[in-house]
């Protein structure tokens, strides 16, 4: 069984549970799973993990996410996005670019969403998406999300201007609602046009592969050379090294104490601290959690040798 997780290029016209579908077949194995839903006509960054790496999927979909996105003036429609009807039309004047930046800018740190209705998100046990297609429009609590950064990288001027930039956001931004609240800041319907994932977690555009490229590594049974280790894939979490006699006391889900030679320092990581922990030859078998300077306890423990 492949331990590890692949960033996949997904293209536009596939759902992210295709993908995992895919890759299942590819591999040979049913543990697969992905880590944030990207709807079927947006492509990009798609981090899926295999085998014990269904259980960091977590830890990377809590790291932010990248976006180049287009939100289209002058059209409303019921999905936020270009596949739906269009609910409402308005003519557009002229836009200035400062104008433009200013408002982009009041939607910079943390911001209320109201999840759209055609989404995963449940209400009451359904899925708002299904009471969509029944014609359905229910009330739904805000969610408060984190707009690190938000830059206009270009305008389409027209009857309809499209208005194109680069957003970096927490886990559960919806980028067409984000369109329809900074369209309706301009004063104006609007709707996301386009949209491709840059960024998930630590893994680029640059970093990903096309199911083209998979399907060639599976056929000559390479599928692992696309695979990144699951200690790699926990990069943002420090690590500890322990000596090849603690490994044993690890890997039986034992409490380290972290001055007594086992893990090492824990280089003042403040109580609650999550960290990776590796033995003396490179190898991953845990995250562990600072429960106080003294004492760490084990996060998940990691059997892949």
């Amino acid at each position: 069984m492949l331990h590890g997780v692949i960033p996949v290029r997904k293209p536009k016209g596939m759902t992210s549970h295709d993908v995992v579908h895919h890759i299942r077949r590819l591999a040979g194995q049913k543990k697969v799973g992905h880590t944030g839903t990207l709807d079927p006509e947006v492509e990009g960054v798609l981090a899926v993990c295999l085998g014990q790496a269904t259980r960091i999927a977590q830890y990377i979909q809590d790291l932010p996410k990248r976006y180049q996105a287009t939100m289209t003036l002058g059209i409303a429609t019921d999905t936020q996005d270009q596949s739906g009807n269009v609910l409402e039309e308005s003519p557009v004047h002229s836009l200035e670019v400062k104008r433009v930046e200013a408002v982009f800018q009041r939607f910079v740190g943390k911001i209320e969403q109201i999840p759209p209705m055609y989404s995963a998100v449940k209400v009451d046990g359904r899925k708002l998406y299904d009471l969509a297609r029944e014609g359905k429009v229910i009330k739904r609590n805000p969610r408060t999300v984190t707009i690190y950064s938000l830059e206009l990288t270009g305008i389409e001027e027209g009857r309809q201007p499209r208005i194109h930039f680069d957003v970096k956001c927490s886990k559960g931004t919806y980028i067409r609602t984000l369109c329809v609240d900074l369209g309706r800041a301009l004063g104006y319907p609007a709707h996301m046009s386009h949209l491709v994932r840059t960024k998930s977690a630590f893994y680029t555009l640059e970093d990903t592969w096309t199911l083209e490229e998979l399907n060639s590594l599976a056929e000559n049974g390479d599928l692992g050379k696309a695979l990144t280790e699951i200690g790699e894939a926990l990069g943002q979490f420090p690590c500890v090294e322990i000596s090849s006699s603690a490994y044993s006391w690890v890997m039986n889900g034992r409490p380290l104490q972290m001055d007594d030679g086992k893990s090492g320092r824990n280089d003042h990581l403040p109580p609650g601290s999550l960290f990776r922990v590796f033995t003396e030859d490179g190898y991953f078998c845990a995250l562990y959690r600072l429960k106080n300077e003294q004492t760490a306890i084990p996060e998940k423990v990691f059997r892949v040798r």
